[in-house]
């Protein structure tokens, strides 16, 4: 096995954007994704404060995946964690380790500097991922239920006076 995982540089950001694509299109949501190459490099490796790291996986020195994450904090541990937002490998590559290594990487980064929890979010219908978390021990948040303000919804939001 021929397996790297290393963090992203600067001239990853179109291979990035591919996997990017890839993600939204297996999970039907390719019509939500706006990312350009420009926004991914100013939000990752721009001048501002960095909203977060992402780790690339070669395999036998080709791209074949990659994991995007950012930084929580939990009130209720007082602590730091990590958001997984993406975790993604090519469909040639899986079942090769290569989605337990990034996600080792990443728990590996959580334990070095202390942090909390490692959490994030998967489809319902992704059995295939649903059942590789749970070989790791991870806990479905059943009593959970994820909420979003889209673009519009926040603008919308920003501007309002009252309920």
């Amino acid at each position: 096995m021929s397996l790297l995982i290393r963090p992203a540089a600067k001239e990853d950001v179109p291979a990035i954007l591919g996997f990017i694509r890839e993600l939204a299109i297996f999970e039907k949501l390719e019509h939500e994704l706006i990312a350009t190459e420009e926004i991914l490099e100013n939000s990752l490796f721009g001048k501002q404060k960095k909203v977060a790291d992402v780790l690339i996986a070669e395999w036998a020195e080709k791209k074949v995946g990659y994991a995007l994450f950012f930084y929580s904090f939990s009130t209720f541990l007082g602590v730091p964690g990590i958001y997984l937002e993406d975790l993604y490998v090519q469909p040639n590559y899986r079942s090769k380790g290569i989605g337990f290594s990034l996600l080792r990487e990443i728990a590996r980064i959580a334990e070095k500097e202390g942090y909390g929890r490692v959490e994030w979010s998967v489809l319902d219908w992704n059995e295939r991922a649903l059942s590789f978390y749970r070989k790791l021990n991870a806990v479905p948040m059943s009593d959970w239920t994820v909420q979003r303000l889209d673009r519009s919804a926040i603008e919308s939001l920003a501007q309002r006076e009252k309920l």
